[in-house]
């Protein structure tokens, strides 16, 4: 399941550093997250390290447009870890 970002974002740039995948960036109005990069954290931290640090309360939610199980947030967590590599 990725995350997205509600219209309560106040625009406070502390979530996009903090996303390891660098799955967050600034929209034309507020934040916005790429659900192909966003695995929730999974195989970085236990919990999503955006809604860990932003500053409003139920801001960043499941996007209920990309449901994903945690196998299939840790396979494209580990995707990724490739794809890095292979730079």
């Amino acid at each position: 399941m990725a995350l997205t970002i509600s219209n309560e974002c106040i625009n406070c740039d502390v979530c996009e550093p903090a996303c390891p995948n660098h799955a967050i960036f600034e929209g034309e109005v507020i934040y916005e997250i790429n659900p192909d990069l966003c695995t929730e954290c999974v195989g970085h931290f236990d919990e999503p390290q955006c809604q860990v640090f932003c500053p409003v309360d139920f801001c960043i939610t499941i996007d209920p447009k990309h449901t994903e199980s945690p196998e299939q947030l840790k396979a494209k967590f580990l995707k990724l870890a490739q794809q890095d590599l292979s730079f």
